[in-house]
Order: structure tokens, then sequence, then C-alpha cells
């Protein structure tokens, strides 16, 4: 592993050995649906609350993750992860029955790439065989902590996101496979001003236009070298800025440049300007973007998780929004 700028380059690169998606009722009836690995009949995923659902939603992708390996908790070194609730506890609960060594992460919806990130570089640098990375978010149990209790009703302005039911888990591991992580970029702070904590599409946009614009400075790669760049979860509005800040450099992302927030849900769905949660650009990764690569699909692309870190208590004094990006390089290998 190697260092240039904000930049890790992995050489040997890491190994992506599965991936897996699990989402709710919303997500299964989506233009993904299809892809998910498994989607439930009710939110709760069979129990008591809407957290401990979100539980069940992340143990049951970790589990289709190990399968599709065939892999046992015995066999992962480590586990990466995170989601928007309090002390992430839909993560570290989950973590209890797989019963290994954990980081819990907390990145807002930049979960998934910061996990994929982190993971790469202990794998890189030898502290372990394998790791298990993910992310997840609930719609019922983020909406009730960061807004209102779902019997409000409260209406959405067009700008906001609907955060998504659904988790993503990836197995990485030092063993080549078809999918490797050669680079990562970690994002720095970055705060537009925006105060509107519906609006996170524009408070994320210019963190993921800097990190992108870094990683090209970095690595010397230009957009047009990539088959797809993906952030998540700016939605219609951070993605509109993000193609404007880059048109201002004289850059034209073109379509190879989407959002998973744009992705994830149709316009029948009443999702106004897209998804969000960090398990959007998880579950988008796990159940489309991976398997287009395995299949030869697409041969390298950019993951750019992208993340809102506020919370309900900053929302409330009037604090603007700082954003932050992270930047994962995956690439298809021949053979």
């Amino acid at each position: 592993m190697r260092r240039r700028g904000d930049t890790l380059f992995f050489d040997p690169p890491v190994w992506v050995e599965s991936c897996a998606a699990a989402g709710g009722v919303k997500e299964g009836r989506g233009p993904l649906g299809p892809l998910f690995d498994y989607t439930a009949k009710e939110n709760r995923f069979g129990c008591k609350t809407w957290e401990q659902g979100e539980r069940k939603m992340v143990e049951t992708a970790c589990a289709h993750a190990l399968n599709k390996a065939e892999l046992s908790p015995a066999d992962l070194s480590f586990a990466l992860g995170g989601d928007l609730l309090n002390q992430c506890i839909s993560t570290s609960f989950a973590m209890r029955a797989l019963g290994v060594p954990y980081l819990g992460l907390y990145g807002a919806c930049s979960t998934m790439a910061e996990s994929l990130l982190l993971g790469s570089a202990l794998l890189s640098g030898g502290f372990g065989g394998r790791g298990l990375c993910l992310a997840s978010s609930h719609f019922c149990s983020a909406e009730r902590q960061y807004r209102y209790p779902l019997e409000y009703g409260g209406q959405r302005p067009p700008c906001a996101q609907w955060t998504a039911t659904a988790c993503g888990a990836v197995v990485l591991s030092q063993k080549k496979q078809r999918i490797a992580v050669t680079a990562a970029t970690v994002g720095r702070i970055y705060d537009p001003g925006v105060t509107d904590s519906a609006n996170m599409g524009a408070a994320m946009a210019q963190s993921a236009y800097e990190t992108l614009r870094i990683f090209f400075q970095d690595s010397g790669q230009r957009p047009e070298d990539f088959d797809g760049i993906y952030t998540g979860d700016l939605a219609s509005v951070g993605q509109a800025l993000v193609r404007q800040l880059f048109r201002q450099d004289g850059v034209e992302l073109g379509a190879r440049y989407q959002d998973c927030g744009t992705l994830l849900y149709d316009e029948t769905q009443d999702a106004h300007a897209g998804a969000s949660g960090c398990g959007c650009s998880a579950a988008v990764l796990c159940c489309r973007l991976l398997p287009e690569l395995a299949r030869g699909e697409k041969r390298r692309i950019l993951f750019c998780g992208t993340g809102a870190l506020m919370s309900p208590v900053s929302a409330n004094q009037g604090e603007s929004i700082p954003g932050i990006c992270h930047l994962i390089r995956l690439e298809a290998m021949e053979g």
C-alpha cells in the first residue's frame, strides 16, 4: 500500500469475495427489487419494533454474504460497519450474534465507503485475511430519531429524500477474486453552509465534488477512464449540483455519472428527490454495481459514499450541515 495525497493505492489489491443486500417492502417494489438477495414482506422483519427489525435485516444481509462465499463467522478477522441510530445499535447488536472482532463506524450515508476503505487498509496492512464491511438504515427507525414520529404525518418538501430500509454487506479478502479494490480516497469535511436538514443533497454535494477532484489529481485519471461514477446519496438535487461544479471546471461527467439515491426508487414511489440513508448506497453497491463488475458488464468504477454529518441536536440548534465523501476505486480483473 502506498499513499499519494489523500489517496491510498493498494498493490497488491484487496479483493471482493462476496456481497449481499437485504431490503424492505418499498425497496423490493423498486427497480432494483429483483436484484436484492432478500426483501421483507413487512418492515419489522418479523420483529416487535422497527429497531429490532433493522437488526434482523443486518443479520440477514451478513448471513447471505457469508453463505455465498461458503464462509462462517470464524473465517472473518474483523467486521466494520454502522447505521444511523444512536450508538449504531442496529449493527452492534447484530454483531453480538456474529461474535467477530468489530469496529463500529459512523459516517452517515458515507458509512459503506468508509468501511470498505478501512477494511481494505487493514487487509492490505496484513491485519487479517478476511473482513466483513456493512452499512444499514431503516426508514421507520431513522425517521422518528431524526424528525417526527411516523404518526405525525408531516409534509416533506420536494428536496427531501426517503431513508432507505436496506443493508449491504461485503466480504473483503486477501485471496484473489474477480473484483479488486485498488484505491481509496479519504474524504475531508466540507460545509457549504446549508442549514435545512430536508436538503441533504445540497449539503453533501461539495464534499462529493472535492473528493472526486482530489482523486483525479492524486491518480492522474479522468472521468472518462471509468465505466461508472456513483455517489450516494445525493439524490437528484445533489447530483445536479455535482454536475454543475464539474462543469465550472470544464468537465462534463455525462451519462457515466449517477447517484445511488436516484436508482433505488422510481417516479411512482413518492420518494421526492430520491433515496438516502447509509443502507441505500450499500444496497445499490451490493445488488447492482458489484454484480455488474463480476459479470464483466463494467470494468472500472468509482463508488463515492457521501454523508451529512448532522444530528437532531445540531439541527435544532441551527447549525449548518457538514458533508464528507469517501471514494473507492473498484476494478474487474481478468481470469
